[in-house]
């Protein structure tokens, strides 16, 4: 039998939480591994975290200025000579653009081949798509992002996402949050068919509990609206009541809606609040404005218009909560004005996945201190188009 159909098999009908036993023990028997090891990117996209038992034992793996960090971040495997006559095949582990983690790999030089990285690479996609199943039955991954405790608000909110980053031919998505163990109300989601992507980005009132509790009582009932088949802007007015009916006006929600088909570029979008967005076109950064409408949950039966919005192949779209463009310098100055355009135009070559944490890092050193005092969203689209 051919040894990656094994190793897939193997993986396949591993335990849920008994993943990584299953993928040493068939690569040592096929491929002479030496040793194998799983890392998990924490939630701060800093870290790769290994998966090991509770409590962890082995060294987490810088993100930045690692072997493994950079099989991670150029999405590519990267083979780095070894020791002894070993070599060590680091591979990426993602499902479909969102980048999950690594797969370290040691093996004998006589066994590295340019066929056999392939073959493990391949083993690694197998092995994300069986991380995302078995997260239905195991915390062992989940545990394993973590390098810090997770706020209970944050934990929700974690849990709210699609994933941080995902790619098709017409497009590439990446988002971060921050602070990444203590994010409350931000929040972004999305959804694609065969021809079309929806595109939501909130921003929610309030701290802590109340404003998690605030996001998922309306991203749920976007989804609920969404999921009925409902145009964008009924699904706004449907979650408005929802959000409306629980909170009478006390608390509402800020949300930009896109609805994108993909043959033509062509988006009805929904501007209700405070996030914005701003494109990079032929090296130029320009904030796109729509008719301003009232958030989620504001006043009672609100009415939503969409309105029309064209993106051309080679666009990027970067969209951003008031936790970004609205954090001031030392010296007074809103991280909107003009150092949120320098960013977006420094990071202009970087893949989507990576620019939401790049542009968060600028925002850091803009802010001079390392504790930002609200939630800070990125949510990065590049337009491919058909």
């Amino acid at each position: 039998m051919n040894r990656f159909v094994t190793a897939e098999r193997a993986l396949r009908t591993a335990a849920p939480h008994a993943l990584l036993d299953a993928v040493r023990r068939v690569l040592a028997e096929q491929y002479a591994a030496e040793s194998v090891e799983l890392f998990m990117a924490d939630y701060g996209l800093t870290v790769l975290q290994p998966v090991s038992v509770l409590p962890h034992t082995l060294r987490p793996v810088p993100v930045h200025n690692s072997p493994a960090g950079r099989a991670f971040g150029a999405q590519e495997p990267y083979v780095e000579a070894g020791q002894d006559g070993l070599v060590r095949a680091h591979l990426p582990v993602s499902v479909r653009g969102d980048r999950l983690g690594v797969l370290t790999v040691t093996l004998p030089e006589a066994e590295h081949t340019d066929e056999g990285v392939r073959e493990l690479a391949e083993v690694a996609d197998v092995l994300a798509h069986e991380v995302i199943v078995a997260e239905r039955d195991t915390d062992v991954y989940l545990q394993a992002r973590r390098k810090d405790r997770l706020t209970l608000a944050a934990e929700m909110q974690w849990q709210l996402l699609p994933g941080r980053s995902c790619s098709r031919p017409e497009y590439e998505l990446g988002a971060q949050l921050e602070p990444a163990y203590a994010i409350f109300g931000d929040n972004f989601d999305w959804s694609a068919t065969a021809d079309r992507l929806m595109l939501y980005v909130t921003n929610g009132m309030g701290e802590g509990i109340e404003a998690s509790l605030l996001t998922n009582l309306a991203i749920n009932a976007l989804r609920n609206a969404r999921r009925a088949g409902i145009p964008i802007a009924d699904q706004a007015a449907l979650a408005d009541q929802a959000v409306y009916a629980h909170y009478h006006g006390r608390c509402y929600l800020s949300v930009l809606m896109f609805d994108f088909d993909l043959a033509t570029g062509r988006a009805r979008v929904v501007d209700a609040g405070s996030p914005q967005l701003l494109r990079l076109r032929g090296g130029t950064v320009e904030r796109i404005t729509f008719e301003a409408q009232l958030p989620l949950g504001m006043f009672e039966e609100t009415d939503y218009v969409a309105q029309d919005f064209l993106v051309e192949p080679g666009d990027r779209l970067v969209f951003v909560s008031d936790g970004v463009y609205a954090v001031a310098s030392p010296q007074g100055e809103a991280y909107g004005d003009a150092a949120l355009a320098r960013a977006i135009t420094s990071t202009r070559l970087l893949p989507a996945a990576e620019v939401p944490r790049a542009i968060l890092r600028e925002l850091t050193g803009h802010r001079g201190r390392p504790v930002p005092d609200d939630d800070a969203l990125v949510v990065c689209l590049d337009w491919h188009g058909r």
